[in-house]
């Protein structure tokens, strides 16, 4: 159970939760509504429904003329190679496991095979969902998702705004206004573009990957939970990336603690399936998120714990990141 004692937020205590169901006509309007966002909304039409926000002109390590993308010839995307990776927890060797992360039919752990994906380096920052939410015009149904330090994760945002967002900035990446198109043609992504990837929230899978590489081990780092790796049992949370991971199997940070951080793929349980994605409307009630946060304890921030949150969930916990995924 989580600290807040919200059903859904931590490991639920069997593989099928009954967490907070939705209606199948209720899910289909949140994710329409989260979908059908213009990129390029007009600014006549903002209201106080739609508040501009300001934004610092500059924020270091990061380009304000590219909607606070990192400042790197990536824009914060880490490549993550095609192949395959120890997915789930083995009891034998990780004692903090729980059962819903144990693969099935017989196994612990379960081989799932990816191709190559790109991975935001860190959660999305309130910086760069302020960009969002100004050039798209789209409403902040929690005005504390915007209160945070620029550089902080996002929180309180649904799982709908997350999709939005990725979906947001698809479009802006493909067809940047002209004083973006400059800065963006001397990135690597326009090629990743026209190959046929796509900004999307990643898998759990493409996630759990990111986190733990290939040698299955427990924590991004290692084996042992570490007090200068991630931020957890903390008070709030942290400026993105302000925990180095020299040790980590790829250069991307805060996969443990910070924030919980939204996934496409809905809860279920394992064995994961790359090929069966799509939604079972009025059966899939959550939506898997990884991480685990700034308060929670050592079982929680490990690589292979899952958790499950209704779409709708607003959280001071809950964030995101972004990925680039073929499609």
């Amino acid at each position: 159970m989580h600290p807040d004692g919200e059903r859904g937020l931590s490991p639920p205590p069997s593989p099928r939760p009954s967490g907070v169901l939705v209606t199948s006509a209720g899910l289909v309007l949140a994710v329409t509504l989260a979908l059908v966002v213009s990129r390029r909304s007009t600014r006549a039409g903002i209201d106080d429904a739609h508040p501009s926000v300001a934004l610092p002109e500059r924020l270091e390590g990061f380009r304000p003329e590219l909607w606070y993308l990192p400042d790197d010839s990536m824009l914060g995307f880490v490549e993550i190679p095609a192949g395959p990776f120890t997915m789930g927890s083995d009891p034998g060797q990780d004692s903090l496991a729980f059962d819903i992360e144990w693969w099935g039919e017989g196994r612990v752990q379960g081989t799932v095979t990816l191709p190559t994906f790109y991975l935001a380096r860190t959660e999305v920052t309130v910086a760069q969902y302020a960009a969002f939410v100004n050039d798209a015009a789209y409403p902040v149904l929690d005005p504390r998702a915007l209160r945070a330090p620029p550089g902080h994760p996002v929180t309180h945002v649904a799982w709908t705004d997350a999709v939005a967002y990725a979906r947001w900035l698809d479009g802006a990446l493909r067809e940047p206004s002209g004083q973006d198109a400059g800065p963006l043609r001397e990135t690597g992504i326009p090629g990743l573009l026209d190959a046929g990837y796509h900004v999307a929230l990643p898998s759990e899978a493409e996630w759990e990957k990111a986190a733990r590489g290939t040698d299955g081990r427990v924590y991004p780092w290692g084996g042992e939970p570490r007090r200068d790796r991630a931020n957890y049992r903390a008070r709030a949370t942290v400026a993105v990336g302000s925990f180095d991971c020299p040790e980590c199997p790829y250069p991307v940070l805060d996969m443990s603690g910070n924030v919980w951080e939204w996934t496409r793929s809905p809860y279920r349980p394992y064995p994961f399936d790359v090929t069966e994605e799509a939604i079972e409307l009025g059966v899939d009630a959550l939506w898997v998120m990884r991480g685990g946060s700034f308060g929670d304890p050592e079982p929680f921030i490990r690589a292979a714990n899952r958790g499950g949150a209704d779409p709708g969930a607003r959280r001071p916990f809950i964030g995101f990141r972004v990925a680039l995924v073929p499609r």
